[in-house]
């Protein structure tokens, strides 16, 4: 490995005055704003309704005159009603929330891609990384983006990619042995489930050479972070990306591991009450809000992401003069995040009443037995249900397990519920993952 690493991959936006990024930020800001009343009708309909004019923009500030933006949009607008370019400038698609009406498509330009990749390589070498590292990416490989983002900017970086992609956790470790894998892109839980693996296989870190850790995708906690590094022998880091604002490089930590720093020439950033929607005082914990000011294909005006966090403004010791995002704390809404994919028990409803009719009486449970996830929905049937034969109530759990799979995108057990034992409140989550 060399040991020049360098400390910024763009060093001149990285670092950039303060008052300068405020000006690019407004100038960005006013051409995204133009762009997509010209080219979107849902944003012009949202700006003329509100008699917002995005040429009498004169500050940052005036943004607060514009409507939210929300996944709700996202999701009745999907595959194409917000895009902001012409479908034949589309170069790739990504999806995110499942399929059918739950799934929000979003489109890039190849400006798009190649604006992700530099970011994507900000967010590594931020993290440690150098071109002299191989990348083994354990995230899923498909419509998601994380994958494919993290692998664009190890490969613009000039690293080793290893596409291993999610699961199969024995040929993980053997990739890991084989190729010599210094650098692992994952979620935190599979990396604590990485962890007990190795230890059960009699596989410790000295017969590795892994050295850091970017995980995301999920919440964690500062415990978890201990247990991995000591684990594993690595540095973590935390990283950041919505799949509506971009994916992955979003936001990322540097060595210094106190607080995210935010891309803020590429993403304007509002902090608001989830209750009020008006902005909350600097350093205070509320909702996230992200305007996107380079995208081309699909920007995004005041999307609401409804996670918790709270900016950090303070100077980074790494010389970097971004704004920093404290870690995720939680979400504004109902939603779940089981092993890096988004679920909305409004999905699991969907499913439930398509296969078995009415108002069905259903839980899902979430928990963490041995650091990594696993759903379970309990579903409660009716006595006569319950009393048909074995064979038939495995078939139904079976078709259930696969529709859920397919339409949430990560597996989930099923319980058939006998109601003379067990009554279940419809529609009840009960996220029992240590906190």
């Amino acid at each position: 490995m060399s040991e020049a690493t360098p400390s910024y991959w763009q060093p001149d936006d990285e670092c950039m005055d303060r008052e300068e990024l405020a000006q690019l930020q407004l100038e960005r800001l006013e051409a995204t704003l133009s762009r997509v009343h010209r080219n979107v009708p849902f944003y012009r309909k949202r700006f003329d309704e509100v008699r917002f004019d995005p040429d009498r923009l004169r500050s940052l500030d005036d943004l607060e005159g514009v409507p939210f933006t929300s996944k709700q949009d996202l999701m009745a607008a999907s595959p194409y009603g917000l895009f902001a370019v012409p479908l034949r400038d589309v170069v790739r698609l990504q999806a995110s929330g499942g399929s059918g009406e739950a799934s929000v498509v979003m489109g890039y330009t190849r400006n798009d891609v190649k604006t992700w990749s530099s970011l994507m390589a900000r967010g590594l070498v931020a993290g440690g990384v150098t071109k002299d590292d191989v990348v083994q990416i354990a995230f899923h490989y498909g419509l998601l983006p994380g994958a494919l983002g993290v692998h664009a900017g190890a490969e613009r970086l000039g690293a080793l990619v290893i596409p291993v992609s999610s699961g199969n956790t024995k040929r993980q470790i053997k990739l890991m042995q084989e190729y010599k894998t210094t650098v692992l892109v994952a979620t935190p839980s599979y990396a604590l489930h990485l962890a007990d693996a190795l230890a059960e296989a009699g596989v410790g870190p000295a017969k590795l050479s892994l050295r850091r850790a970017l995980l995301g995708g999920e919440p964690w906690t500062e415990a978890m972070r201990r247990q991995i590094e000591e684990r594993l022998h690595v540095t973590a880091t935390d990283n950041y990306g919505p799949s509506a604002a971009m994916g992955p490089g979003v936001a990322g930590e540097c060595l210094e591991r106190s607080g995210l720093h935010l891309a803020e020439d590429h993403f304007l950033a509002e902090v608001v009450d989830p209750a009020t929607l008006r902005p909350v005082p600097p350093g205070q914990v509320g909702e996230l809000v992200l305007t996107t000011l380079t995208k081309e294909a699909f920007p995004l005006v005041r999307y609401r992401t409804r996670d918790l966090t709270r900016l950090v403004a303070d100077p980074c010791p790494c010389g970097r003069t971004s704004v920093r995002l404290a870690r995720i704390s939680g979400r504004s809404d109902d939603m779940l995040i089981v092993r890096g994919v988004n679920v909305y028990p409004g999905q699991v409803e969907a499913v439930l009443r398509a296969v078995l009719g009415g108002e069905p009486r259903w839980e899902l449970h979430v928990e963490r037995p041995r650091a990594l996830d696993r759903a379970t929905v309990l579903v409660q049937m009716t006595e006569q249900a319950f009393s048909d034969s074995m064979r038939k109530q495995v078939e139904l759990r079976d078709d259930l397990r696969r529709r859920l799979a397919s339409e949430l995108g990560v597996g989930m057990e099923v319980k058939l519920v006998d109601p003379a034992h067990v009554s279940l409140e419809q529609g009840r989550v009960r996220d029992l993952r240590p906190r």
